[in-house]
């Protein structure tokens, strides 16, 4: 496990504070008749100009399809890693939006989903439980507890609402590299032999990873689109994902990438 100095979680706490930076321009540009390639434009300047990286681009090195965009963004029935382009956002879409910045050699990610105009009331109940479950992930990142804890945290928040909880996708290590020491939290917590694809690791100061959860109105099941990379729910019901960057220490958990 790669645990922080703090002198690497204050440079960790400048990139996050570069997404957050990104998050709230976003959130002010989000109207029908915008582009997710003008969010993405937008994402790419504020993130160099404050001497960072966009960490998406190019993602993963080496493969053969890498990421194209500075930000994810992705919309309606599209859960995560949609590619920023010509789509026009309308009235009462969703649109999920992540975001990753390198500053130093050190990563920050976050992500938020928001309506376009006036929205569905189901759909921001939606995105409203989606936040709730991952502050209650973010309480249980305490030493003495695993990161299953957290786990059922977030899931026990979308049962009571009998909403989808995302299987294949988790949050993750995040420090050097966006997916760092292998770390992977999922969303809720497996039992019998689908559990040690997901060991349970002590927390411990200096750990630091993101918390995403991954919500949709009906069934958890995706699919992945022929562009390789954009995931979408595979009954086309309406998703949401949030993500936060959070560093574990002696105390309450510190969240990497508020403002």
């Amino acid at each position: 496990m790669n645990l922080k100095t703090p002198e690497e979680l204050l440079i960790m706490r400048e990139a996050g504070r570069i997404v957050a930076r990104v998050h709230a321009a976003l959130r002010e540009m989000i109207k029908p008749g915008v582009t997710t390639g003008q969010l993405n434009s937008v994402a790419d300047d504020i993130i160099r100009r404050h001497n960072a990286v966009p960490t998406f681009i190019g993602y993963p090195p080496g493969s053969p399809y890498p990421f194209p965009g500075a930000i994810c963004a992705s919309v309606n029935e599209e859960l995560v890693h949609g590619i920023p382009g010509p789509r026009v956002l309308n009235e009462g879409d969703i649109i999920s939006v992540d975001v990753g910045a390198t500053y130093k050699g050190f990563v920050g990610d976050a992500a938020f989903t928001m309506g376009v105009g006036t929205i569905a009331p189901e759909v921001q109940k939606l995105i409203d439980v989606a936040e709730e479950a991952l502050f209650t992930g973010i309480q249980k990142a305490v030493v003495g507890n695993q990161t299953r804890d957290i786990s059922m945290a977030i899931q026990a928040v979308a049962d009571r609402h009998g909403y989808g909880v995302v299987r294949e996708y988790t949050g993750h290590g995040v420090g050097r590299q966006m997916h760092e020491g292998g770390l992977q939290i999922p969303n809720w917590w497996p039992r019998g032999r689908k559990q040690r694809q997901w060991p349970s690791h002590p927390l411990q100061p200096g750990m630091t990873f993101a918390l995403e959860p991954m919500f949709s109105l009906r069934h958890y099941a995706t699919r992945t689109l022929s562009d390789h990379w954009t995931v979408v729910m595979a009954d086309g019901s309406p998703s949401v994902h949030v993500e936060h960057t959070i560093a574990v220490t002696d105390g309450e958990p510190l969240i990497l990438t508020l403002p």
